[in-house]
């Protein structure tokens, strides 16, 4: 009969590089988790390093860091033992490196294994630096036989996007008589991605009649948002336990535990909820981890830059976002009056920096240069631009990090100004397509009105030009959107796609304009990623291309 363990969960929030702070997070929270009854605790993959470290690696004194720094980790373990992710070297032929785990017990010689699968797809590319585990084996702790596992080891072919491996490493180690799995993981959020990890690990739980504890990391790094929401299931495959969501945790949980509870998603809205909790600690992280301490945003009036500056005020306090509001002779009165009250309800300082003197003087620079030419949109991205300076100046003078306050579709079919509204220094919104901003405006204000209503109800629009309307130029939100999720995150081809029943030259617009503008998005500030593709690190695309299908 199987037995069961009490196992630490030590959902953490490492920085990468910071390879003294992370140690110092795993050794308190092992020790708070080994007083609390553990018998072992595990850790997020790589948790010394932080994930992912992409070249550091290649530094000649990180390895070597990380490997002294796991010796005093060990030196420092009790009775409990600790299973914590790391960066070893590789002695043998292949990559230099392994995404590892070492198992520390006091007075036992460190033991180590090596992640099996290493994903090279969307934001992964292990194979870059690390070389697969040959076999796996299970480790004995306090007499039990213990399966280890390293995130993507678990992800079986069901849930990927084709067949990518030839070994199963779960399958590999309950064969060996592993009688329970353990999950080291950095498993980045998506929308829907955690109930995806659930469904995957309950029923890889029920296939081996095997307990499973799944460890996942918490924070943001860079473009990626780490949600948590680790978890443990029985061998029925129903959850015994589950950590928080976007936050870090701990518990110990006895693997023997009768008490099954509901999974969920980690909160109670899988949407705009979910989504709003990403955006807000990836941006809170991004600004802590880069020893930013405020940020600036530009108010429009529109609902881009307004639940931009909600996340914000989030993710900082008020006291760290400042509003500026830069209306030009094309801003209306009613934008105008929505960043005031905007401001007013979420209680941050704006600054009124009207562009339209600066703008006139500017524009009277290329009399003679444009003598005898019509205006166009060269006079229009004069105005985004003198907005950019004007925020950039604030940024320079007080520290303040811009936030750029572009939307996913926006971003898609470059509708945006380079060096003008693209300019910043995180783009918060830029993995949101315009569809689910709304529903963001909408589940902010769910309580009471802190986007003004008119905001929302309001047709948007750039104002750059008398009169103008979003929808002029694009098609309506509701089918470009539908349009680039099947072109963009499901790589379908436009052929494709209008077969599915969309206008032949509204697709063929989409896409061209899609792939027209990737030397803009090349140049965007980075973006948070929240849905299954992303532009920037997930998809990896040239610029000076002629494909099209």
């Amino acid at each position: 009969m199987l037995q069961g363990m009490k196992i630490g969960f030590a959902q953490i929030n490492p920085t990468v590089g910071d390879l003294r702070g992370n140690c110092e997070l795993i050794t308190h929270a092992y020790e708070r988790l080994a007083a609390a009854g553990a018998e072992l605790v595990l850790t997020p993959e790589l948790a010394i390093t932080g994930y992912p470290p992409q070249d550091l690696v290649l530094k000649s004194r990180f390895v070597p860091e990380n490997l002294e720094l796991l010796e005093r980790l060990h030196a420092r373990v009790g009775d409990a033992a600790l299973l914590v992710g790391f960066v070893d070297r590789n002695e043998g032929r292949g990559k230099p490196f392994r995404n590892a785990a070492a198992l520390l017990e006091r007075g036992k010689p460190i033991r180590k294994t090596y992640k099996s699968l290493l994903p090279t797809y969307d934001v992964f590319d292990e194979e870059r630096y690390f070389q697969p585990a040959e076999s796996v084996e299970p480790f004995v702790v306090h007499g039990k036989k213990i399966g280890v596992t390293i995130c993507e080891d678990i992800w079986t072919e069901h849930y990927l996007p084709r067949p990518l491996y030839d070994c199963e490493p779960v399958r590999s180690l309950v064969e060996q008589g592993a009688e329970i799995i353990v999950n080291l993981s950095s498993s980045p959020f998506s929308l829907h991605k955690p109930a995806i990890r659930f469904e995957m690990v309950a029923g890889l739980a029920r296939a081996h009649q095997r307990p499973i504890c799944y460890c996942n990391l918490v924070g943001g790094n860079d473009q990626l948002v780490f949600d948590g929401n680790s978890f443990a299931v029985n061998s029925t495959g129903n959850v015994i336990a589950q950590l928080a969501a976007f936050h870090e945790d701990e518990r110990v949980v006895d693997t023997d535990s009768s008490s099954v509870i509901e999974f969920h998603e980690g909160l109670a809205g899988a949407g705009p909820e979910q989504i709003f909790a990403a955006l807000s600690l990836g941006l809170r992280d991004y600004c802590r981890k880069c020893n930013f301490h405020s940020t600036v945003v530009g108010l429009s009036g529109g609902i881009d830059s307004a639940v931009t500056a909600v996340i914000a005020v989030d993710a900082l306090g008020t006291e760290n976002v400042t509003g500026v509001s830069m209306p030009s002779p094309y801003s209306s009165r009613g934008s105008i009056e929505d960043s005031r009250m905007l401001a007013r309800n979420l209680g941050i300082k704006l600054f009124e920096i009207p562009i339209t003197e600066a703008f006139q003087v500017f524009k009277a620079q290329f009399k003679e240069a444009f003598k005898g030419v019509p205006e166009n949109e060269t006079e229009e991205n004069m105005q985004p631009r003198l907005r950019a300076m004007t925020l950039m100046a604030l940024s320079n003078r007080f520290g303040h990090l811009v936030l750029s306050t572009g939307n996913k579709s926006e971003l898609a079919v470059g509708y945006c100004t380079l060096y003008g509204d693209m300019a910043g220094g995180l783009a918060v919104i830029s993995d949101v397509p315009k569809t689910m901003i709304y529903e963001l405006a909408r589940w902010i204000n769910r309580d009471r009105e802190i986007i003004p209503t008119s905001t929302i109800e309001k047709a948007p629009s750039a104002e750059l030009r008398p009169n103008q309307k979003d929808q002029d130029t694009l098609p309506p939100y509701e089918i470009l959107d539908q349009i680039l999720h099947l072109y963009v995150e499901e790589n379908l081809s436009a052929r494709d796609i209008i077969a599915r029943g969309f206008d032949e030259k509204t697709v063929r617009w989409v896409q061209r304009r899609v792939d027209l503008n990737e030397y803009k998005r090349e140049q965007a500030a980075p973006g948070l990623k929240v849905t299954s593709r992303a532009f920037g690190i997930g998809r990896k695309m040239p610029i000076a291309q002629r494909y099209v299908d």
